[in-house]
């Protein structure tokens, strides 16, 4: 009988109950929290969008749901940063897909430490450019078709209120989606043309003039497949709120939609 145990013992009857009830707790939320991190680590997981880059797609304060089987592992798919306290040798990929064009995907960044969330708009090989605001791929210009104009009031940044563009865009192989544009002279509307390289992709933003994305030399540049956190499949909830306001846009219906 170890000490622990004789000490037990030696309690009061309802001590020793207390003390059976405390450690059952204990064990059913370590349970619990190994679930947690398992299920977080290899199958889906939940973040929450902070910014605009992503409009009209995602708003501030959608959350969305990741799959991280979607396109395999690495040292960046552990939950809590995890990932980032390891070695850098340690930056290999479990792979059996990559993303595919006009995939919405999380990435961690580690040149500014930030996890952010993109759409993938060029794979290994691609020749990317922008010219007059256009984007071309292949030396082709990507097509898109104007469906109104809005305005809406942003959460963060300057202008308080916007002007934008409201765009559906085919990439090649037909996937479509939307996108705005303020104008077509902002700083990222001339770019490249660039290569991207083998096992890396190039990710933008869908609010094309408020995005920090692969064209931006503060941004992620080309992402390696490595640090692909998983795809994102829809929006479960949202905490995005917005005043009804007269000429305002205001965003309803992204939740259970697809990307």
């Amino acid at each position: 009988m170890s000490r622990l145990e004789g000490i037990a013992r030696r309690l009061p009857r309802w001590a020793r109950h207390g003390l059976g009830e405390a450690r059952d707790a204990v064990r059913f939320l370590a349970g619990v929290a190994g679930l947690w991190f398992a299920m977080t680590s290899v199958a889906f997981a939940f973040f929450y969008i902070p910014s605009e880059s992503m409009q009209p797609t995602l708003e501030v304060g959608d959350r969305i749901l990741v799959s991280k089987w979607a396109y395999g592992y690495s040292r960046h798919s552990l939950p809590l940063g995890l990932g980032d306290r390891l070695p850098d040798a340690w930056d290999g990929r479990l792979g059996w897909a990559r993303p595919e064009r006009g995939d919405v995907v999380v990435l961690r960044d580690t040149r500014q430490n930030l996890t952010l969330i993109k759409r993938v708009i060029g794979l290994p090989g691609d020749e990317i450019a922008m010219r007059d605001g256009r984007l071309y791929i292949n030396g082709e210009a990507v097509e898109r078709e104007l469906i109104d104009m809005r305005t809406y009031r942003q959460f963060h940044g300057y202008p308080e209120i916007v002007e934008v563009a409201h765009y559906v865009e085919t990439l090649p192989g037909g996937f479509t989606h939307e996108i705005y544009e303020r104008d077509d002279r902002q700083y990222l509307d001339e770019f490249g043309p660039v290569i991207v390289p083998a096992d890396r992709i190039f990710l933008m933003g869908d609010n094309r003039d408020n995005s920090t994305d692969s064209r931006a030399a503060d941004g992620p540049g080309f992402v390696p497949l490595s640090h692909v956190i998983g795809r994102a499949e829809t929006v479960p909830f949202t905490f995005a709120r917005c005043r009804e306001e007269p000429g305002l846009y205001c965003p309803a219906g992204r939740v259970w939609r697809g990307l």
